[in-house]
């Protein structure tokens, strides 16, 4: 059986969880395959709100195998606590929960270095999530990493100090006031790697090569945003991950040629968290309501979101890196009500109209150019068939289909799992 991949299309935010949580029931097997706890994937059904950061969002679900692969990093604080709002929302999770021994763990050290890091940057800062994440992934690479198979060893804890020694000598380094209690972050650490250590750990490339053996169905999750990729993102406005396609075959230890269906999932509009380029931000009145009434603000930080216009350019982009095969639209409901909708298809770089995405898209080199489309006034929310939706709609989806040349499969009308349009 192939591996189904699920990727965000844009600068991440895009509703993966909602998607993953509906898609669910045709899987066996959840598997989360990059990323930490700065992702945040928000799921609404039966009335109540739910946002996961590291757990695969198809956990609500007592038939579906969750897997954090080797690729994501892990904080044990962090993914406690989420334990613990699945236990106050009567999920059991001890039996559809694993761990990769392959993924890497993220010290309360690592996030006082992301935050000394970002304040020694000033103004040219990232704007990261100060989770620990890109520090984490600096170890990984640098060959000096905590992995959660370390945790059976008798010596992790001699590791963990080395460690932690080596990142405090670093924080002094970078000159700037964090203030900290390491002791006290540490109290926190050890009380939530017992918690991470009652969960069973597996050798997942092996776990999942076997599943497929057996014939079980597996989506493969990802988190954050293609835009975001380490090496094809905004750089260096980025994750420290590959949110693209290749980053399940390294995240997961899944064979390129093992990869199925790939659903790309974007915003009818987009939006931006954080610092970076964003060509098609708006300033005005039309960027303030798609935040007020998409309610854009980040399910890990609570930022504000920058809004814009949908970029066609970026998502060609996308889609091409990733080899993209079915598209799924999200939050088409915001859009109601707009007189007049702009989907950018150029770039004036330069002096020079292109459409294809170039090196630097800071806005001193990137103007967009946009075909204009009529917008719709009919409340989406409580549509729940394709026929239903605005002729309007139907055109603006047509034109993506057009020019991405691949069908929009699902359009998302409201944040409920039954919200959601099979086109």
């Amino acid at each position: 059986m192939a591996v189904d991949l699920l990727l965000g299309l844009q600068w991440g935010d895009e509703g993966k969880g909602k998607i993953v949580d509906v898609f669910t029931k045709q899987y066996n097997i959840i598997a989360r395959f990059q990323g930490g706890p700065n992702a945040g994937h928000t799921l609404e059904f039966d009335g109540q709100k739910h946002v996961l950061h590291t757990i695969p969002s198809g956990i609500f679900h007592e038939d579906a195998l969750n897997l954090v692969g080797n690729g994501v990093v892990i904080d044990p604080v962090i993914f406690k606590r989420e334990l613990d709002n699945l236990s106050k929302a009567g999920v059991d999770y001890k039996d559809r929960l694993v761990i990769s021994r392959k993924a890497h763990l993220i010290l309360p050290t690592h996030r006082l270095l992301d935050a000394a890091s970002e304040a020694s940057k000033g103004k040219a800062k990232i704007g990261s999530t100060l989770k620990g994440i890109g520090p984490t992934y600096m170890d990984k690479t640098g060959r000096n990493g905590i992995r959660v198979g370390d945790l059976e060893l008798s010596d992790w804890k001699e590791k963990y100090r080395t460690l932690a020694d080596k990142h405090e000598a670093m924080i002094s380094f970078y000159n700037v006031d964090v203030q900290y209690n390491l002791s006290e972050l540490e109290t926190e650490f050890f009380k939530a790697i017992e918690t991470l250590k009652s969960l069973q750990f597996i050798d997942s490339e092996e776990y999942l090569y076997q599943a497929q053996k057996s014939g079980k169905t597996i989506l493969a999750e990802g988190a954050q945003g293609s835009l975001l990729d380490i090496d094809f993102g905004t750089y260096p406005f980025v994750t420290s991950s590959n949110t693209t396609a290749a980053g399940a075959c390294t995240g997961l230890g899944v064979a390129p040629n093992q990869i199925g269906e790939v659903f790309g999932i974007f915003k009818a509009y987009t939006t931006r968290v954080g610092s970076g380029p964003f060509p098609t931000e708006l300033f005005d009145e039309d960027g303030e309501t798609m935040g007020r009434v998409g309610k854009e603000f980040g399910a890990t930080t609570g930022r504000a979101r920058r809004c814009g216009w949908l970029d066609m350019v970026a998502l060609k982009y996308a889609v091409q890196v990733s080899g993209v095969t079915q598209l799924i639209m999200m939050k088409a409901d915001v859009l109601s009500g707009f007189d007049t909708l702009k989907i950018c298809t150029a770039y004036n770089y330069r002096g020079e109209e292109i459409t294809h995405l170039p090196y630097n898209i800071e806005h001193e080199n990137v103007t967009p150019i946009y075909t204009h489309f009529k917008g719709w006034e009919k409340d989406l929310t409580q549509l729940s068939s394709a026929d239903q939706l605005p002729t309007e709609l139907k055109d603006y989806i047509s034109f993506i289909e057009k020019e991405l040349e691949i069908p929009v499969k699902i359009v998302s009308v409201g944040p409920d799992r039954l919200q959601t349009i099979e086109l």
